[in-house]
């Protein structure tokens, strides 16, 4: 395992797991529900600036590998579900959003992992619609977790919008790889 700035920085991303999910499971006497929610907040929004980060570092220092082509999409999968199974805990997302962003997140992967045995994994590279999923999924998810107002805007409602949007845009994503992989696919009797 290569250690660079990039990949040091994808360890965080999952090292901050259990802070983001585990803040809720102590005792309610260690500390209120709004450091609760404020912690998990800062904790994931740190998260997601390294992801954006990572990525930045990896290609400005020419410190790119094999090893944090793998763990960063893992990472950002990894804590976008742990924060929707706290989030589902705490009813603050709808079951069907959750499953959505989750079941794709799994299907894509799955589907990578194809395309890249049948030699085609460039034919289902990130794609703009993606980014902007995981955009839309990096914001809402902070929002929600914080739950609480904040300078007078209701983090819950805008979180709930933005996730509800993230969701679509995980459906269209979704199904532009799967046209792309389309091609590629061939019936056997």
């Amino acid at each position: 395992m290569p250690l660079s700035v990039p990949n040091i920085l994808t360890w965080f991303r999952i090292l901050m797991i259990p802070v983001v999910v585990g803040v809720f499971y102590l005792p309610a006497t260690w500390l209120s529900p709004w450091e609760r929610n404020l912690i998990a907040c800062v904790v994931f929004a740190a998260a997601a600036i390294t992801d954006v980060l990572d990525g930045y570092l990896a290609r400005r220092l020419n410190q790119m590998s094999a090893f944090g082509a793998f763990l960063d999409p893992v990472a950002d999968k990894l804590i976008v579900v742990a924060a929707l199974l706290a989030l589902l805990y705490l009813k603050r997302v709808d079951v069907i959003v959750a499953l959505i962003i989750v079941g794709r997140e799994i299907a894509i992967s799955a589907l990578r992992e194809w395309m890249a045995k049948v030699g085609q994994a460039a034919s289902v590279a990130v794609a703009f619609i993606g980014k902007l999923k995981t955009v839309a999924q990096m914001v809402a998810i902070p929002l929600l977790l914080f739950h609480d107002q904040l300078l007078g805007l209701d983090c819950q409602w805008l979180g709930t919008i933005l996730i509800n949007i993230a969701a679509v845009l995980t459906v269209m994503s979704m199904l532009y790889y799967l046209r792309k992989a389309l091609p590629y696919a061939s019936v056997r009797g």
